[in-house]
């Protein structure tokens, strides 16, 4: 059994001082979204072993804020910047994905970005969580979480279609569920 955790980044500011995309920063909004992610993930473990983030600025801040919020709980995982996972279409996702098959992490954390990710989550469900399933098919946004199991033994047996979406979860349902 392996568990893949699809986190795209938190909500970023408009545009970077610097002008280019990758510099874009988490604005206020994201970096409470993000904590919040981050306690959650903290609330239910098991927690990812190895995580591969974007080089994105806003990639990097929101894995910050959500390892400053599960540390506590959890042994510091595997993490490795993959420049490949900024921009990436949901093949190269999956190829970053099979890549770890020689750490074998049993959980496998993605940090990245949107449409790549969004695709990806919902390219590799076959199955799972129809309320989940009806939650991700419009959208993953920002902060938002899919947690995909798969029935293998081998990263890179990763296939479209093969997984079970377990949930789906984000700010806004969090909010939603708690009646805020």
């Amino acid at each position: 059994m392996r568990r893949l955790m699809l986190l795209r980044h938190a909500k970023t500011e408009n545009d970077a001082p610097s002008g280019k995309d990758r510099d874009r920063r988490l604005d206020d909004r994201g970096r409470l979204d993000a904590a919040e992610i981050g306690g959650w993930i903290a609330r239910h473990p098991p927690h990812p072993d190895a995580v591969l983030v974007s080089p994105a600025v806003r990639s990097h801040q929101t894995w910050d804020i959500v390892w400053d919020a599960i540390k506590s709980t959890a042994a510091a995982p595997n993490l490795e910047f993959v420049p490949e996972l900024y921009g990436a279409d949901p093949s190269a996702l999956l190829q970053a994905i099979r890549s770890v098959a020689s750490d074998d992490p049993r959980r496998l954390l993605l940090v990245g970005h949107n449409p790549g990710m969004h695709e990806l989550a919902f390219g590799l469900t076959g199955g799972g969580n129809a309320k989940a399933r009806a939650a991700l098919a419009d959208n993953l946004p920002t902060s938002g979480l899919a947690v995909i199991d798969f029935d293998i033994d081998d990263w890179r047996d990763v296939s479209f279609r093969g997984g079970r979406l377990e949930l789906f979860v984000s700010p806004k349902l969090l909010k939603a569920a708690s009646g805020g």
